[in-house]
């Protein structure tokens, strides 16, 4: 039994150490050799074996890609496919490779032709910066048969510029690419011990939201949208895409997301060749702004990427932040530098040491003192004891190797010995060698200067493509499309979009979630289902929007079979899903008599009448819910009556007594909001509209619904005041004079253009939107001689005409400048705000709100 226990340990022990053994010197392997970069010259080892293998191969001529990765087998142990593709994929990062032939599309995501159709040969970039092999440390190939760079020795933050992605057992890496010339700036900011900040940016554009960046580390997001614009109301177009999707991945997404019904669409033509065009066309009845922020929210037109610095540093793998990198790149590009300044001290010192004892051994006729000697050793002899009394001033002490380089000159060359031209040579020598001492006395200067020269000669056309930006948030559900029909039965209590012999609703989306009250007073809230049981009578049903304010319900109701009648006015704002909530009482047989939903918070006039009582002389009452405060949905409400009430009657239509919205203007996400973020652009009641006027002469109404997009720039974006003359002043090209004009818009929602010249030359001086402005005209020297400035008051110097009118004009002398005084605006008054509700917002983690319909089976 002891010996049968002992064999059973020593083989289990044999196994797990073979098991550790194997799969740690397997995840080592993929580690270090396949997956993750190194920090230093930011390369994973094919790719390093790739440019080795192309430097090796360089004339200056194109090369064969079949060739270059043929040779690159020599130091790379795996197959040519994965060498052809990670070649492919340095050259479409236009850094470091000049390629020739079709090498595939980012935009499209086309692969590149094989490789024996296409050419490549290393950039005048790679060539400076990536090789020196003086300072290059080599080491064997996997076959003993060659040398291969440990790390190439690049003098660059390449890893930040390429960025790399790449998995490994147990670890993953994926460093977004960076700009190159923000890259040069960061680290001459770091030389210089200041402070600096990097964010990606991608070759195919779009927009980037790196407010949660976190300096590339791990746990930090970055959110990348394509670039979406409305060519007209029925067409959008994507010029731009997100980082790491191309164009069969965006209208894939889009496809499915219509499929889906959470966007709508009529049509998509892909027009992309070197340039990115998606054209998407909409139908007559679908909002262009919606769909834009339907296509962020379900297609891959908005992407979160997740970076994570993982690199190989020494032997060892290690997560860093963007800054870090920068940081070691900068230093080892300091170290390499100073290499280089040394390797090249080193020679030039040898060189000035050689010349000079090659112009003792001429100047001094050495050479004669050794044409009567017999032996090899006593001419070396010779010439050591005839250099001797001249070489006090040298470097170093003479070598052997030294007097042997002495006697392999040339009878030509000692013939042709110009003293002078030593001399020059020497000198020359001298000056490079202060020179290069110089740089390394002031290292920190010297590499800022090798940047600043780097960004100098490659930096042009490299400017930032991706734009930064802060992103609104969008809501699912207010801009889902509504794809399903939805149904109720008023008198069995079901709900859903299966219910179709039941009576039929309204459209909603999948994601919406749908309130309901019944004749009990019990309030739900449920997501959109085939069928949901809600109780049976159902008064109203609807789609239900959180947070929303403007929805107030009115209702009159029962406390208990026997009990007073109340009224009260409230709204919803936040609950638990498939909770209910009693708004009138807790009391057994409590009812609704009345119930109103009003999607603008309207007030209506009611008639109550009271069913015959000898106690009472007036058996009907009015009751105005305007004077009725909105109040919590927990509320009691105001007594109406303690007697028995026979029915409730409308007797007239409420208007609205919630007050106008403030609404303001955040130019960082560029869009309107009421939470007071930006610039307040005033008090806006049901019909009022946003004025935005552009530099092309386009003015443009839109309703100040939160959900609009102000994606272009304009001169002017603020209230629309309809009696409020719009100025403009320009210049004609065509006549070569300035104009004016005065003009009022029309109420409708088509662009009116205002610009009367289409001269190339002619342009938009100013754009005023007030009464009471000046203009002070500065006018150009005529023939040498000033005319005093003039001032114009502009409501005085032309009156209002259509908005076609070519104008007056306003000068006929020749302009230097035009200055605008503006009078300060009159403020709005200020208004009450919307009554905050005093309501629990507890949520079950779901997604809640979206478009308002509803149906009260009793007003049908």
């Amino acid at each position: 039994m002891t010996e049968e226990f002992s064999h059973e340990e020593e083989s289990l022990k044999k196994v797990s150490g073979l098991y550790k053994d194997w799969f740690l010197d397997y995840a080592s392997y993929v580690i270090l050799d396949r997956a993750i970069p190194s920090v230093f010259d930011g390369f994973k080892p094919v790719q390093r074996r790739i440019m080795h293998s192309m430097r090796e191969l360089e004339d200056g001529r194109y090369n064969k890609v079949a060739n270059i990765v043929g040779n690159t087998m020599k130091y790379h142990p795996h197959g040519d496919a994965s060498i052809t593709d990670a070649m492919v994929g340095i050259g479409q990062r236009e850094l470091l490779i000049d390629t020739q032939g079709n090498w595939g599309n980012i935009y499209t995501g086309d692969s590149a032709a094989a490789a024996r159709y296409i050419e490549a040969r290393l950039t005048a970039f790679a060539l400076e910066v990536v090789f020196n092999p003086k300072t290059t440390v080599w080491a064997k190939s996997y076959d003993g048969r060659n040398n291969e760079p440990v790390d190439l020795p690049v003098k660059f933050p390449l890893l930040l510029a390429q960025g790399v992605e790449g998995i490994g057992v147990g670890l993953s890496t994926k460093i977004l690419p960076h700009n190159f010339n923000e890259l040069i700036t960061a680290s001459v900011s770091y030389l210089k011990g200041k402070k600096f900040e990097l964010f990606p940016d991608f070759l195919t554009a779009g927009f980037l939201d790196v407010s949660e960046y976190n300096d590339g580390h791990r746990g930090g997001k970055v959110r990348a949208r394509a670039k979406i614009s409305q060519v007209d109301k029925h067409t959008l177009i994507i010029s731009e895409l997100p980082f790491s999707k191309n164009t069969g991945d965006l209208i894939d997404s889009i496809i499915k997301a219509n499929e889906k019904g959470k966007i709508k669409i009529k049509k998509i033509e892909d027009n992309t060749s070197d340039k990115v065009e998606i054209l998407i066309y909409l139908h007559n009845e679908v909002s262009p702004d919606k769909t834009i922020d339907a296509l962020y929210a379900f297609t891959d037109c908005q992407v979160t990427i997740s970076p994570n610095a993982c690199v190989i540093v020494g032997d060892k793998p290690m997560f860093l932040t963007v800054s870090e990198i920068l940081r070691m790149n900068t230093d080892h590009t300091v170290s390499l530098l100073q290499k280089e300044l040394e390797i090249e001290l080193h020679e030039l010192q040898e060189n000035w040491h050689f010349s000079s004892l090659e112009r003792i051994f001429i100047e001094n006729r050495i050479y004669h003192d050794i044409e009567e000697v017999n032996s090899w050793d006593e001419v070396l002899k010779t010439i050591a004891v005839g250099l001797k009394p001249h070489t006090t001033h040298l470097l170093r002490a003479v070598t052997e190797e030294d007097i042997l380089r002495l006697t392999e000159i040339r009878i030509k060359r000692i013939s042709r010995f110009d003293l002078d031209k030593f001399k020059e040579n020497i000198a020359a020598l001298e000056g490079r060698i202060e020179q290069t001492k110089h740089h390394l006395e002031n290292l920190v200067t010297y590499a800022i200067n090798y940047y600043l020269n780097i960004q100098k000669k490659y930096g042009k056309g490299r400017e930032r493509k991706t734009e930064l930006r802060i992103f609104d948030t969008i809501d699912a559900t207010k801009v889902a499309v509504a794809n399903e029909k939805f149904y109720a039965n008023f008198e069995e209590g079901f709900i859903g979009t299966s219910l179709k012999k039941d009576q039929f609703l309204f459209d909603c989306s999948d994601i919406d979630d749908i309130i309901t009250f019944r004749k009990d007073g019990n309030m739900k809230v449920v997501k959109v289902e085939a069928k949901t049981f809600i109780g049976k009578d159902i008064l109203h049903v609807a789609i239900w929007k959180k947070n929303d304010k403007r929805t107030v319900y009115n209702m009159i109701y029962r406390e208990g079979r026997e009990g007073p009648f109340y009224m009260k006015r409230f709204s919803v704002t936040g609950v638990t899903r498939n909770t209910d909530y009693p708004l009138a009482s807790d009391a057994k047989g409590s009812e609704m008599l009345y119930f109103s939903a009003n999607p603008n918070g309207e007030a209506e006039v009611v008639t109550v009448l009271l069913k015959p009582n000898p106690r009472i002389r007036k058996n009907k009452m009015e009751i105005d819910f305007s004077e009725i405060g909105i109040k919590g949905r927990d509320s009691k409400g105001n007594l109406v009556t303690k007697f028995a009430v026979k029915k409730v009657d409308m007797k007239e239509e409420g208007v609205s007594t919630l007050a106008p919205r403030k609404i303001w203007f955040d130019e960082t996400v560029r869009r309107l909001n009421a939470d007071a973020r930006g610039t307040l652009l005033g008090n806006f009641k049901g019909d009022d509209k946003i004025l935005t006027i552009n530099s092309q002469g386009e003015a443009k109404l839109l309703t100040f619904d939160l959900s609009n997009r102000f994606d272009d720039q304009f001169v002017v974006l603020e209230k629309w005041r309809p009696a409020q003359p719009i100025t403009c002043i320009y210049y004609d090209g065509e006549k070569d004079m300035y104009f004016i004009k005065r003009f009022l818009l029309e109420n409708t929602t088509n662009v009116q253009t205002f610009m009367p010249s289409e001269h190339p030359k002619s342009f938009i001086e100013r754009i005023i939107v007030s009464d009471g402005a000046t203009a002070e005209i500065i006018f150009a020297k005529d023939k040498g001689k000033d005319r005093e400035p003039e001032m114009v008051i502009i409501d005085e110097f032309i009156s209002v005409k259509g908005i076609k009118a070519i104008g007056n004009q306003f000068t006929k002398f020749k302009v230097k400048t035009i200055n605008v005084t503006v009078p300060e605006p009159i403020e709005e008054p200020e208004i009450i705000s919307e009554p905050e509700e005093n309501i629990s917002t507890e949520d079950d983690g779901g997604t809640i709100g979206s478009l308002f319909g509803s149906v009260d089976p009793k007003n049908e």
